[in-house]
């Protein structure tokens, strides 16, 4: 388990693929070094709802793991969140919409998702993409 701390730069939509299997990436910038590192994480299936409540521009603390799996010889990489906070702590604010910080705020306090959930099924015709 990893902890890191920064602005979001980028959320992305919802991405649903022909399996049922569901992601949703978002990137936030760290300022922790002489360097400032724009991170890409993904949640997956119902975690998706924990970006409902955020928006470009806020300060967040991200709990991940890195995941790595291989698929057709070629090796991926991904930083996998399973908790996400406002900085210090506080809850996500609502965005404009008013949508999602109810299901938000359930999200984070369930329990991370098992390799089986993580898996994708490998019903893909064409062997040159990648898994996700």
């Amino acid at each position: 388990m990893f902890e890191t701390a920064g602005n979001i730069k980028l959320i992305s939509d919802t991405q649903s693929f022909p399996s049922g299997f569901t992601k949703r990436e978002f990137v936030v910038t760290t300022g922790n070094d002489k360097y400032p590192q724009d991170l890409k994480f993904e949640v997956v299936k119902d975690k998706c709802a924990l970006l409902d409540g955020y928006q470009v521009g806020q300060e967040v603390q991200v709990t991940f793991d890195i995941r790595g799996n291989e698929y057709n010889g070629k090796y991926y990489v991904s930083l996998s969140c399973f908790k996400l906070q406002g900085a210090g702590g506080s809850p996500p604010t609502p965005r404009a919409s008013g949508g999602g910080a109810s299901s938000s705020s359930r999200s984070t306090s369930e329990a991370e998702p098992s390799m089986a959930d993580l898996r994708i099924n490998d019903d893909y015709d064409d062997d040159d993409d990648p898994p996700f």
